[in-house]
């Protein structure tokens, strides 16, 4: 197979001696420990937004900084739903013999909450550097924050994707 193709997912894999059941456990594992690690970071953000009104300082926002908190708590909030997304559906799915349809549904909601929360990330950082140092600043420092996001997150994964030994 060519490096840039992508293999079946679902195809029987040579170097795993498991079942479609197995395979589907094991994703669903996977998947659980990835949004382990997300949850607590987006809760603390999410935890850090929810507070912010209530401070003496949140007055003199401008009509700029109170759009950009609201569209950052509603990314934040969201982020959070499509974490906790996966979990909900196992529970109301639970036992019935679609394990691969949670996993594949899983999979689509962890990468909503991922895009979620590089949209919450970088709108912080604009948010911070708008209030501490000047709207110029934030636009360039949520701007930058950006493309790391998309780098990281988009372009080195795809390049591994394309480059990377397709059997793994």
């Amino acid at each position: 197979m060519a490096p840039d193709q992508n293999p079946d997912p679902d195809a029987p894999r040579p170097d795993r001696q498991e079942t479609p059941a197995q395979r589907a456990d094991r994703n669903w594992v996977e998947l659980l420990q990835e949004l382990r690690v997300l949850q607590t970071g987006v809760q603390v953000l999410t935890g850090f937004l929810l507070i912010l009104p209530f401070q003496a300082e949140f007055e003199s926002l401008d009509g700029y900084q109170r759009t950009v908190y609201l569209t950052l708590l509603v990314t934040s909030v969201l982020a959070t739903a499509l974490l906790t997304a996966p979990v909900s559906l196992h529970r109301a799915l639970f036992r019935r013999r679609l394990k691969t349809s949670v996993v594949e549904t899983g999979d689509r909601q962890a990468r909503a909450a991922l895009a979620a929360l590089g949209l919450t990330l970088t709108g912080t950082v604009l948010f911070v550097f708008d209030v501490v140092v000047g709207r110029a600043a934030g636009i360039i420092a949520g701007g930058a924050v950006f493309l790391v996001i998309v780098a990281l997150w988009v372009l080195v994964p795809g390049w591994l994707r394309r480059h990377a030994d397709p059997v793994v």
